[in-house]
């Protein structure tokens, strides 16, 4: 009895947050005009998409799974199976156009895109700032995900191996917040972002030589298409 008493009060406080974040978006800021919009739900459906987004997030595995059910129950769409592929090429299609001679790579996985920001274009040695000379390139990254508004966005941070692994893990987390906050500053919702930080852990490169330690100080971006049950 206990254990169902704990659950119901856990589940109530995930409504009342999620509820205010509904109510808060009934309206919102068109990202192309800055002149407020009704958003798609409406109290009613708030509620609905509450319910929805709290059964993805307990019956899915993987982190992007759980992403994605949230953002179906919230009643955001998702792609039907036989447009994914067309609705990516699309998207990678404008990504190229836009990063172009940027230092940025565009690689394609499936039905998923991948963007290599390479840590010598993005950050200073040890820094998680922002480099000023960058703000371009993720605004260019911006536009088009706006306009492509139905995938999801990992934003992950990756190290070399010179350091403890415990710091590096950190400040691979802390470069992959400020690129998020960055988005989030462009009209890129929240919702659709995963963020998270590998560390040392995921090389692309060798760690014995000054170029693979490069390649492997980087921030990657992951576009996951939303796609129907």
């Amino acid at each position: 009895m206990m254990c169902n008493g704990v659950f119901v009060r856990i589940a109530g406080l995930a409504v009342a947050a999620l509820f205010t974040i509904g109510l808060a978006a009934c309206t919102t800021l068109d990202p192309y005009t800055g002149e407020e919009q009704r958003a798609r739900a409406t109290t009613g459906t708030v509620i609905g998409a509450v319910s929805g987004a709290i059964l993805g997030a307990a019956t899915a595995s993987d982190r992007r799974e759980r992403k994605r059910r949230m953002l179906i129950g919230a009643g955001l769409g998702g792609l039907a199976g036989g447009t994914v592929g067309a609705y990516m090429d699309r998207q990678e299609a404008r990504l190229r156009e836009q990063l172009e001679g940027s230092g940025v790579s565009v690689t394609r996985d499936g039905d998923n895109i991948h963007l290599n920001m390479p840590g010598d274009i993005t950050f200073g040695f040890d820094d998680d700032s922002l480099r000023r000379d960058f703000h371009d390139v993720l605004d260019s990254v911006s536009l088009v995900l706006r306009e492509f508004d139905q995938t999801i966005i990992e934003v992950a941070g990756h190290t070399d191996s010179v350091g403890a692994a415990s710091y590096n893990q950190r400040l691979s987390e802390r470069r992959a917040q400020s690129v998020a906050r960055y988005l989030l500053g462009k009209g890129i919702m929240e919702e659709r972002m995963l963020v998270v930080g590998y560390g040392e852990d995921q090389p692309v490169a060798s760690n014995e030589t000054d170029e693979g330690r490069a390649q492997n100080r980087r921030v990657e971006l992951t576009l996951v298409p939303v796609t129907e049950d």
